[in-house]
């Protein structure tokens, strides 16, 4: 077994300069955080630390995959993503930020672990929808089997004409 990906950049002691850090992201990783829906995957991040005296710059560029479930034909899929983000880590006791793109740390850290940063990256790099995609001529490539019985269990519901008469009384109450 894979041993936990160490995500922890030590910034005490660097001198002023920029610094380039490579992670890949891994199962064991992705399984760390609980999430079923996103359990596994392989993602590089590239991760470029510029330090200053009172700050520091980071630029996160990522590439890879997660496998999810589809949410349609409930099949394991394999979802691309990539993308690129900046993070400012300040040092203040006293301050704070809102700003989602500013991390506000303590003056007496001398490290960062960016492991739920990155995992917060892939996340919002992930379409809202989690769907195999469709072939060249159109058609889903979705698990066939699963395809048919959602198209019957549609029709047999558009069939179904009869409403509750708990709801058809509903209907009858009009806001005047």
């Amino acid at each position: 077994m894979t041993e936990k990906i160490d995500t922890k950049i030590q910034f005490s002691g660097l001198k002023s300069g920029k610094y380039t850090y490579g992670f890949t992201l891994n199962k064991i990783f992705f399984a760390s955080f609980g999430n079923e829906n996103l359990e596994d995957g392989e993602v590089s991040f590239s991760v470029v630390m510029e330090k200053a005296d009172h700050l520091l710059t980071f630029d996160f560029s990522f590439t890879g995959f997660v496998r999810s479930i589809c949410d349609r034909c409930l099949q394991p899929l394999e979802i691309p993503i990539e993308g690129h983000e900046k993070l400012l880590v300040k040092f203040s006791d006293t301050e704070t930020s809102d700003d989602e793109n500013i991390l506000v740390v303590s003056e007496n850290e001398y490290q960062i672990d960016l492991a739920h940063i990155m995992y917060e990256y892939v996340v919002t790099a992930l379409p809202i929808q989690h769907i195999h995609p469709d072939d060249e001529d159109g058609r889903s490539t979705c698990d066939s089997v699963m395809l048919s019985l959602l198209e019957t269990m549609q029709q047999k519901d558009n069939n179904d004409n009869e409403i509750d008469p708990r709801w058809e009384k509903l209907k009858e109450l009009k806001i005047k």
